[in-house]
C-alpha cells in the first residue's frame, strides 16, 4: 500500500495522499459559481507538474459537495414536509409561558418571520394546553401558517386527553421516551399519547435526550455490557441506549397503529463527537426522518460553534432532515438568533438559500478605517430588511452574492466572483470604490454617500436580473 504523504496546499487546492496516491484534488472546496475555468486548471496542472506530482484530469478527487442525502420516509407536518426529497427544514422553540397567549403569539410570529418553518411550544400545564387552540387561531388571523409542535414531558398523556382542542390544534407531538413514565406506567401512558395522535392523524417526534434517558433501559444495557468478555466503554453504552430507546419506542408506536410515515426521531446530546456518533449509528439502522440538534449547546459563540461543528459534519454526510440550533439567549436577547444561525449553517454549506450572502473581508493593517466594516453591516442589514419584500417580488433573489471588500489585495477579485461587489479603498489607496457586476467593472463610487449609492445599485441589479413573480 502506498504510504500516506503529507498534504500540500498549493493555489487553493490540496495535494497529497488524501486523494488517490499521487493525484491532485482539483478545485477542492470551490463554490459552484466560482469553479476554475480551463486556463486556471491548466496553470495549476503545469505548476503542480513542476513540483513532481501526477495531475488528475479535469475532475475533483475530493467532491466539494455534500454526500447524497440519506434516504428517509417523508413526514407531513401541517403544510411542511420533513424528510424524503424535501429540503432540510429549520425549526425553533419558544421560551414564553405558553399560557401567556399574547407573548407566545408574538414570539411565534417573530420566529416565523425570521424563517422558522416549524415552531415548538411547551405544553406542561392545563392552562398551556387550553391556550394552544387560541394561539393557533390568533396566528391564522394574522396570516401566519407555521405549524405548531407540542412539547410534552411527564403529563402529556393526561393533558392531551383532557384537552382535545389542544390535541387537534397541534401539528405534531414531541414525546420523550425517558419522561413518559417509569416502570409499569411507562407503556400505558406512552400508548395513550400514541392513540391520541392516531385519532387526530398527527405525526410524532420520538425525542430522546441523554439528560432524561430511560434509566431502566440504560441499566439493562449496562448489565448486558458488564457480562461481555470485552465490555464496551460506558460512553458507548450510553450512546447505544439513546439509539435503542428511540428505535424501540418508534417500533412500539407503529404496533399501536401510528404510521411509519408519521414518525420523526431525534437523539440529542450536548457533546459534538457524541452527537456525530449517535446519529451515524441511528442513520444506519432506520429510514425514519431525523431531527438534528445539539442539546444545551450554550450561549453566544460557544453555542453557535458547537452546533455548527456537530451538525455540519452530519449534514455533509447526508444525515438530517430538520435542524434546530438550541442557543441559550443572552439576557433580553432575540430568540430569532437560533433561526438565523440554522439558516446560515444550511446556506454556507450550499444546502439551501434563504437570503443573499454578503462576503466581507475581516480587515487588517491595510484597512485601518472602519468604513468598510460599517458599510458591510449596513448592506447586511439592508438585505435582511428588504428580503421579505424581494422574496414576494422576485424568484431566486436569495441566491445572490454581494461582496463588500476593504482594499485592493482581494477586493477586485472577490467582487468579480460575486454577483455584485464593491472594493473599497484601503489605507493610502485612492479614495474611490469600483463596483463589479457579474464580473465586469461597473461604476466607480466616491464621496459621502457610497452606502446609499451601492444599495441603489443592488436594488437595480435585482430588478434587472431576477424574474418578477406574477402578482
Amino acid at each position: 500500500m502506498t504510504p500516506l504523504s503529507p498534504a500540500v496546499s498549493y493555489d487553493g487546492c490540496v495535494y497529497g495522499s488524501r486523494a488517490r496516491a499521487g493525484w491532485i484534488g482539483q478545485c477542492c472546496g470551490v463554490r459552484k459559481d466560482r469553479m476554475c475555468e480551463f486556463r486556471a486548471q491548466a496553470a495549476r496542472r503545469k505548476s503542480a507538474s513542476r513540483l513532481g506530482y501526477n495531475v488528475a484530469p479535469e475532475s475533483c478527487a475530493f467532491s466539494p459537495m455534500p454526500l447524497p442525502r440519506r434516504r428517509s420516509i417523508p413526514v407531513r407536518i401541517g403544510n411542511v414536509t420533513v424528510g424524503g426529497a424535501a429540503p432540510v427544514v429549520v425549526q425553533s422553540m419558544t421560551n414564553t409561558d405558553t399560557a401567556d397567549i399574547e407573548s407566545t403569539v408574538q414570539q411565534i410570529a417573530s420566529l416565523a418571520r425570521a424563517g422558522s418553518e416549524l415552531v415548538r411550544v411547551t405544553v406542561n400545564t392545563d392552562e398551556a394546553a387550553a391556550a394552544v387552540p387560541r394561539i393557533r387561531d390568533r396566528l391564522a388571523q394574522s396570516g401566519i401558517a407555521v405549524p405548531i409542535v407540542g412539547d410534552f414531558h411527564f403529563n402529556g398523556h393526561r393533558l392531551l386527553k383532557a384537552h382535545p382542542g389542544c390535541a387537534e390544534a397541534l401539528a405534531k407531538y414531541r414525546i420523550n421516551p425517558g419522561n413518559v413514565g417509569r416502570g409499569s406506567k411507562r407503556d400505558p401512558q406512552f400508548a395513550e399519547m400514541i392513540e391520541i395522535a392516531c385519532r387526530n392523524h398527527k405525526p410524532v417526534r420520538i425525542g430522546v435526550n441523554w439528560g432524561s434517558l430511560d434509566q431502566d433501559l440504560l441499566t439493562r444495557l449496562m448489565d448486558e455490557n458488564s457480562r461481555r468478555e470485552q465490555p464496551a466503554d460506558a460512553n458507548e453504552v450510553m450512546r447505544e441506549a439513546l439509539v435503542v430507546s428511540a428505535l424501540e419506542s418508534a417500533k412500539r408506536a407503529e404496533e399501536l397503529g401510528l404510521g411509519h410515515d408519521r414518525i420523526v426521531i431525534s437523539c440529542k446530546v450536548s457533546g459534538v463527537q457524541d452527537l456525530i456518533g449517535v446519529y451515524r449509528t441511528l442513520a444506519s439502522r432506520c429510514d425514519y426522518a431525523l431531527h438534528l440538534g445539539l442539546t444545551e449547546a450554550g450561549m453566544g459563540s460557544k453555542g453557535i460553534v458547537a452546533s455548527t461543528a456537530a451538525m455540519s459534519v452530519l449534514l455533509q454526510e447526508g444525515i438530517g432532515d430538520t435542524i434546530r440550533v438550541s442557543l441559550t439567549p443572552e439576557p433580553g436577547g432575540d430568540r430569532t438568533q437560533e433561526v438565523i444561525v440554522a439558516q446560515e449553517i444550511l446556506q454556507t454549506m450550499g444546502l439551501r438559500s434563504f437570503l443573499p450572502m454578503v462576503i466581507a473581508c475581516p480587515g487588517c493593517g491595510r484597512t485601518t478605517s472602519t468604513y468598510f466594516q460599517e458599510l458591510a453591516q449596513k448592506i447586511q442589514t439592508h438585505i435582511r430588511h428588504q428580503m421579505p419584500q424581494w422574496r414576494k417580488q422576485y424568484e431566486g433573489v436569495e441566491t445572490m452574492t454581494v461582496a463588500v471588500m476593504g482594499c485592493v489585495v482581494n477586493g477586485p477579485g472577490e467582487s468579480k466572483h460575486a454577483n455584485i461587489g464593491i472594493s473599497l479603498p484601503g489605507t493610502g489607496e485612492r479614495p474611490v470604490a469600483p463596483v463589479y457586476i457579474d464580473g465586469e467593472k461597473g461604476p466607480t463610487l466616491k464621496g459621502d454617500h457610497i452606502a446609499e449609492e451601492f444599495q441603489a445599485l443592488i436594488e437595480d441589479y435585482i430588478a434587472k436580473t431576477y424574474l418578477r413573480r406574477a402578482s
